[in-house]
């Protein structure tokens, strides 16, 4: 069982990005006005009180958000009868982000069970800006003409985006303070899982902990295309540069499971030849180079208290992005995780997956699982050693 339960616990959390062009089509760089935003989320843990954070962290003038209402989900665009709240900022329906900043709401008397989905509806009267937001959701966000918070169907709502925008975190109180946070890459963020199904690596995770009895906050942290090395104006600062916000400033945490590197040495090797303009630059960067970076994520988390787990890089052998030069590399960092004993402890995903991913476990390109791929490197992981 999860331990003591005290103050508030992130229980879903997506990594904010600058308003970009993404990988597929979005609205971060138009924003909205006189919109509803509908966002559906899925909890790791539950609890009896929830809030929600928002960020604008890249915006470039104040958020002006006219009312926000939180509701159990029942799928798609619509919200269960009887669970709509009103959602407050000092008690206020309307209120204001400063642009550059986060700002969590005041609590919600909303029940919510783990792994159950509550639906976070947004209107924006006056216009937003550019929209701070996450590019991957692998779900679906609808938006609606004029102010349909209140809605509990979905009729309305006649816009989609594969995106989140503006939503950071979804936290929970009473919550424990083992919260699970998994930083890394696409590998984390989910590419190459069924969409609208919450089969990312850390959704199949969160999943083997509450079948065990054992229920505990899993965290994703990813953003695809993310290094650990590098800043990329779309694919957000190194893993190092966001390390304090994205794990050790969200509240419950005591672990971090890294599992991050392979994109600082895969698109080193593109030379600047990549068919994804969205991935630029293309810096060569060496195994060390990664390695110095875990250990500064190491010396920050212990310091912070938590505890840490290393995760091996999967296989790449046959993508786009394998090259001998890479390959080397890949196997030198997966050799100082598994055997420096830098790490509290390791989840050895790469040896899980083998040398490359069999068809079962490869959604197409040979880098990023399928379905069945993230469950099998949820199972390599020893809850245990967690």
């Amino acid at each position: 069982m999860s331990g003591p339960r005290h103050g508030w616990a992130a229980s879903w959390t997506a990594s904010p990005q600058r308003p970009g062009a993404g990988f597929a089509p979005n609205w971060s760089q138009e924003g909205f006005a006189g919109q509803t935003l509908r966002q559906t989320v899925r909890l790791s843990i539950g609890g009896e009180r929830l809030r929600i954070r928002l960020s604008h962290r890249y915006g470039t003038a104040p958020l002006r958000v006219a009312g926000l209402t939180l509701g159990a989900g029942a799928g798609g665009a619509a919200v269960e009868p009887g669970t709509l709240h009103e959602v407050t900022v000092n008690g206020r329906a309307a209120f204001t982000v400063p642009a550059g900043a986060d700002l969590a709401t005041d609590a919600v008397p909303l029940t919510a069970g783990a792994l159950s989905r509550v639906t976070l509806s947004l209107y924006l009267a006056e216009p937003s800006g550019p929209a701070t937001y996450h590019a991957q959701a692998l779900t679906t966000t609808y938006r609606a003409e004029g102010d349909h918070r209140a809605d509990l169907g979905g009729t309305g709502f006649a816009a989609a985006s594969a995106s989140w925008y503006f939503l950071s975190g979804v936290d929970v109180a009473p919550g424990p303070g083992d919260g699970i946070v998994v930083l890394g890459d696409s590998l984390t963020d989910g590419t190459g899982s069924t969409p609208g199904a919450d089969r990312r690596f850390p959704d199949r995770l969160a999943e083997r902990l509450a079948a065990a009895g054992r229920p505990r906050a899993v965290l994703n942290q990813g953003i695809g295309g993310n290094r650990v090395t590098v800043d990329s104006p779309w694919l957000g600062e190194r893993a190092t540069a966001r390390f304090r916000r994205d794990v050790l400033e969200q509240p419950g945490v005591g672990t971090v499971l890294v599992l991050a590197g392979i994109n600082d040495i895969a698109l080193g090797g593109l030379d600047g030849n990549s068919p994804f303009p969205v991935l630029a630059p293309y810096p060569r960067v060496t195994a060390q180079e990664v390695v110095a970076g875990h250990l500064d994520m190491i010396r920050r988390a212990r310091a912070a208290g938590l505890r840490t787990v290393g995760a091996t890089l999967p296989p790449m052998r046959g993508s786009l992005f394998s090259t001998p030069e890479g390959e080397a590399a890949r196997a030198a960092v997966n050799a100082w995780i598994r055997e420096s004993g830098e790490y509290d402890a390791v989840a050895d995903l790469a040896r899980a997956l083998g040398d490359a991913l069999d068809p079962a476990h490869d959604s197409g390109d040979h880098l990023h699982p399928s379905d069945a791929g993230y469950l099998a490197m949820a199972e390599a992981v020893d809850l245990d050693r967690l």
